[in-house]
């Protein structure tokens, strides 16, 4: 059975780098035809932040990853939270310190801080003399009944030989001890485990099979290594994800903010074009046979997917390759964000109820934006955004797009005096209304704006630019837009009229003619 799992820590919101690492989870596990477990590392309470619990809960589900176990979906591998597992990592330490793999220490803070300073003027690699090492059974079990604190340390001495690490992106990887602290910590002295400790036990409780974690996790492979060969475990398949990167190029880091999960719901990003933006952020050489736990160089490798192709969750598991990622740290690019967002929102209005859907969740804002508007029904909303389609990249851009649609033009911006500034009075003014003229003498269940438009413009003698250019200013006041039959289409003709009508009045044109 493959298994994997998302363990995030409760420090704060979901951020970006966290979700793409739920994602491959979820894709890995769904096209091996596994499952996932949302398990929570809770054990610094220090760094605890009240709610994050229920904020990655809920971001996962707003980005549609269902997690097949964890907090709410209870199963065999619970509980899921680390704080209530003390007893289980308690155990694994006995087994290690009668073992000989550990051992206690009871140096102070101020101690172990002299001795790190104290090795590093030397030159030495070594961050601690193994001072406690040396203890007999009899000390260590006096000072403990004593009360004493101590933490416990795994025993870089006594490491028995296990297998070169290797990952499935990655590859064959330098066995790097030389980068780790000397004896590292397992146990705190609050006996809480260290997220070392931690991780493998619980991977191990759990049946995890794969292990899909950040790159920033791959110089303590080596640690876990030896840890599953101290308690006589065989290890989890590990693949680590390389880090995201801001466009400047800088680490993604929820410390500097915006990067939250929350932040893109709030701004109206589609969950869908996130997704597919982070999935394929450093997809790299796509294999035929993908989706198997090796890396192989002899497998045959295909073009994979482009930054920007357009991919449902479910196109994206059936074509998720792991071992085709990149090695390389990945820019997440905002524009192709906005590309993939626009063009999800184009797939979802291939539909009424998919338009509808979007309508019901923009009318919000557009009631906010437009308090004092008629024009805010889910209905009309509807009808704004079949006029819209292929300009609207945010469904936040709605009230901004189209003010027109809502509320009556605003002619006095820069923007409306721009589009006429080098129009006469009276080209503008006898576009305007020959155009009302038309549409206020002819049935409006039979009017053809398209022809009415350019029948009049080649009336006029004026260039189509100028012409049509003088109608849009007079029903909107931007020079950007829908075209103006879906202009009128959306307004319908009385509302029309009454704006060819208002503008021509603004013009000072006698209007009894129309």
């Amino acid at each position: 059975m493959v298994l994997l799992r998302f363990a995030p820590s409760p420090t704060g919101a979901l951020h970006l780098g966290g979700l793409r690492t739920a994602l491959y989870n979820h894709l890995y596990a769904r096209k091996l035809g596994g499952k996932w477990i949302l398990r929570i590392e809770d054990t610094d309470s220090a760094r605890y932040v009240p709610g994050s619990v229920d904020g990655i809960r809920s971001a996962l589900e707003w980005a549609g990853l269902g997690y097949d176990h964890g907090p709410g979906k209870d199963g065999a591998h619970g509980p899921y939270f680390q704080s209530e597992r003390l007893d289980l990592y308690h155990s694994y330490t006995r087994k290690l310190l009668d073992s000989g793999h550990a051992y206690r220490c009871f140096c102070s803070s101020d101690k172990l801080n002299s001795t790190r300073e104290k090795l590093a003027r030397t030159g030495s690699n070594v961050t601690y003399d193994k001072a406690c090492l040396s203890l007999t059974e009899e000390e260590v079990a006096r000072r403990v009944r004593a009360g004493e604190k101590s933490i416990v340390r795994l025993n870089d001495d006594r490491l028995p030989k296990r297998q070169t690490p290797s990952d499935i992106i990655f590859g064959i990887l330098k066995d790097a001890h030389a980068s780790l602290p000397t004896d590292p910590v397992l146990l705190k002295s609050d006996l809480f485990p260290t997220y070392h400790l931690a991780s493998i036990v619980d991977d191990h409780e759990m049946g995890i099979t794969h292990v899909l974690r950040g790159e920033e996790w791959l110089p303590s492979l080596p640690l876990h290594l030896d840890l599953y060969s101290c308690l006589n475990l065989s290890p989890p398949q590990f693949a680590h994800l390389p880090i995201l990167l801001n466009p400047d190029g800088t680490k993604m880091s929820k410390r500097k903010g915006d990067v939250q999960v929350l932040d893109f719901m709030r701004r109206g990003w589609e969950p869908e074009a996130l997704l597919n933006w982070l999935a394929l952020a450093g997809w790299g050489v796509h294999h035929e046979n993908g989706g198997t736990p090796d890396a192989s160089p002899s497998r045959t490798s295909l073009q994979a997917p482009d930054s920007t192709t357009l991919m449902s969750l479910s196109e994206l598991i059936d074509q998720f390759d792991l071992p085709s990622l990149t090695h390389r740290r990945n820019i997440l690019d905002p524009l192709k964000l906005e590309y993939l967002n626009k063009h999800h929102l184009m797939r979802s209005w291939q539909t009424n109820e998919g338009i509808e859907i979007h309508a019901k969740r923009v009318s919000d804002s557009v009631k906010i934006a437009f308090p004092s508007s008629p024009y805010t029904s889910i209905e009309y909303i509807v009808e704004v955004i079949r006029a819209l389609q292929g300009r609207i990249v945010n469904l936040h851009d709605v009230p901004s797009l189209a003010p027109f649609f809502f509320i009556e033009p605003n002619y006095s911006t820069d923007e409306a005096k721009a589009m006429i500034r080098s129009m006469t009075s009276s080209d503008y003014n006898n576009s305007v209304q020959a155009v009302a003229r038309r549409l206020s003498v002819q049935s409006s269940e039979t009017i053809d704006i398209s022809g009415v438009l350019h029948d009049e413009a080649d009336k006029s003698g004026l260039k189509q630019r100028i012409f049509m250019t003088a109608v849009r200013h007079a029903l909107t006041g931007m020079k950007s837009g829908p075209s103006i039959p879906e202009i009128v289409g959306v307004l319908g003709i009385q509302r029309t009229l009454a704006r060819l009508k208002y503008a021509v009045h603004m013009g000072h044109v006698d209007t009894q003619s129309i």
